[in-house]
């Protein structure tokens, strides 16, 4: 088989969208890593200045710089790799033959680091399977975005169709784009990535906004630890994205769109390309939607592995194809996006929420809610728990509900001593305020935030000091190092949380509430505004435990 040239794969990519990520995954499926000749030849075809490349490849995790087989495999640092004994298993293949993943990764941590479900105890564990089907609402709450997930045939989209699919996007075109904004204002749906923005004031605020072409980005880079939510619906119900995001373009006058997928979801990545290809042949994406007058292009681009481009700042730079810092803020991504032009950033979780409401209705999704809140929460629950796995939940559910009547609780003879919230950016939930409501009020109120609902449980039969060592070693490690509070700060929290700093534990606890507030008060992210919650709440619920390490 031929393979192409150089001069063949930089025209391949040079015209489209957003070329540099594709062109340095296709150099690098081509040769196994990025050559000095490969760097030489993106720099010249895109006109990116050969430095400012480097920096860029080298930035991100998955990209090699040497051949496959010249670099040792490395060691997972992960903390629920490390507690499912990932470290160990690393260096047994060290020691024997690394197994590459599906992602064509060069070693075994991404398998570790990303595919988050599969740890197991052998290398022919380290292999990424299909992710099983949520299983119905213990409760026998209505859903949303899990409604129809579960319908045989979903995934295609001869099955989409068959179960309402597309019936919104024919709906919404044969009415005016901004009742489809007063329908989503209506609705009350607001962003399910963290930020909790109101989706319907963020497609306003686009549509209003000057400038052309328009856009509309899905965050599917889904790296949070202790989150993989989003890969239950790219996996099993890839055209309600496809038709959320082109409703999400016709409400805000977007011609284009743009997924940016997690790498680690190679298979995703193929099945995405498929469902694409299948809603352009059937004229659901491209010119003359449904023989309409809106037009739309769908684009699918890969990261390349940095938990910082969940952020939307680094996400849109590193779609551009530019060192993935975050922006500062202001301007906003809603009138300084994309190319600096108006661009709707969304969740996979929002997107999918959107064919939905407008089939049913504003006033269903709002009556989904207990005690008067509005809508669902997907939850990915994980850790020291029974029945682990992706849970929708009315807003307000009890969250001792969740983990005790719907996921059986922890392992027999096991008491939970804490959960994580958003993933592990709020930090610990322990003691009486297990007894919050799942909704961001009741969990702000103490201390810690809903986000993106990733739960981790842990029982009493682990060291939560060093699970909070781990947890500020991934985050320093991440850190994209732009702003010196969270470079700095994350380190030193680790460094606090392994021992160092005063042996007074007044002191020592004076010095990480002084290095957490500066961190919360200056980072230029959500990465450095959050990290400050893990020994924040280990102070709150753990005071004891940390005297002991102190003082060990």
């Amino acid at each position: 088989m031929n393979l192409p040239s150089d001069v063949e794969l930089v025209a391949r990519w040079r015209g489209e969208p957003a070329p540099l990520l594709p062109l340095l995954h296709a150099f690098h499926d081509r040769d196994g890593y990025l050559s000095e000749s490969a760097i030489t030849a993106v720099s010249k075809g895109l006109r990116i200045p050969r430095a400012e490349l480097f920096a860029t490849i080298t930035f991100y995790h998955h990209f090699a710089r040497e051949q496959p087989g010249q670099s040792a495999p490395r060691v997972c640092t992960g903390p629920i790799c490390a507690l499912r004994g990932a470290g160990k298993l690393c260096k047994d293949l060290a020691n024997a033959t690394p197994m590459p993943c599906a992602g064509r990764c060069d070693g075994p941590i991404p398998v570790l680091k990303g595919h988050k479900t599969l740890i197991g105890t052998t290398p022919s564990a380290l292999v990424q399977t299909p992710s099983p089907l949520p299983v119905p609402n213990p409760g026998g709450h209505e859903e949303c975005v899990f409604a129809e997930i579960r319908t045989p045939g979903r995934a295609t989209l001869a099955g989409y169709r068959a179960s309402g699919g597309y019936e919104a996007l024919e709906s919404a075109l044969a009415r005016p784009p901004a009742d489809l904004i007063e329908l989503i204002v209506d609705s009350q749906l607001a962003g399910r990535g963290g930020a909790g923005f109101p989706t319907g004031q963020k497609w306003r605020a686009v549509a209003d906004a000057a400038g052309q072409p328009k856009s509309v980005v899905c965050n599917a880079d889904e790296g949070e630890p202790g989150c993989f939510k989003d890969r239950a619906v790219l996996e099993h119900d890839p055209h309600a994205l496809l038709e959320g995001m082109l409703l999400a373009a016709y409400a805000t006058g977007a011609p284009r769109a743009f997924i940016y997928l997690r790498y680690e979801y190679p298979e995703i990545c193929d099945l995405l390309e498929k469902a694409r290809a299948d809603a352009r042949a059937a004229g659901l994406i491209g010119p003359a939607i449904l023989g309409s007058d809106f037009s739309c292009e769908l684009y699918i681009r890969r990261g390349a592995g940095a938990y910082i481009c969940g952020e939307e700042g680094s996400l849109l730079n590193s779609l551009e194809g530019k060192h993935p810092y975050p922006r500062n803020r202001p301007p906003f991504p809603v009138t300084h996006g994309f190319e600096n032009l108006p661009t709707a950033v969304n969740n996979v979780e929002t997107l999918a929420s959107v064919p939905q409401i407008v089939r049913r209705g504003a006033e269903w999704y709002r009556g989904l809610g207990l005690d008067g809140r509005a809508g669902t929460k997907v939850i990915s629950l994980s850790g020291d728990i029974q029945h682990a796995g992706n849970y929708e939940v009315p807003f307000g559910l009890p969250l001792q509900t969740l983990l005790h009547d719907w996921a059986g609780g922890p392992p027999a003879g096991r008491q939970i001593q804490a959960v994580t919230m958003a993933g592990l950016s709020g930090g610990f939930l322990a003691g009486d305020d297990l007894d919050a409501t799942l909704d961001e009020p009741s969990i702000r109120k103490r201390g810690s935030m809903l986000g993106a609902a990733g739960i981790m449980v842990f029982d009493d039969s682990r060291d939560i000091v060093e699970v909070a060592r781990q947890a500020m070693a991934f985050f320093a490690e991440e850190s994209c190092g732009k702003c010196f509070p969270c470079r700095i700060g994350t380190q030193r929290l680790e460094e606090r949380l392994s021992g160092a700093g005063p042996s007074d534990f007044a002191a020592w606890k004076s010095e990480v509430a002084d290095m957490g507030a500066a961190m919360k008060a200056t980072s230029a992210c959500g990465l450095g505004m959050a990290a400050p919650f893990i020994s924040d709440s280990l102070l709150k619920y753990f005071p004891n435990q940390i005297a002991q390490r102190i003082h060990a």
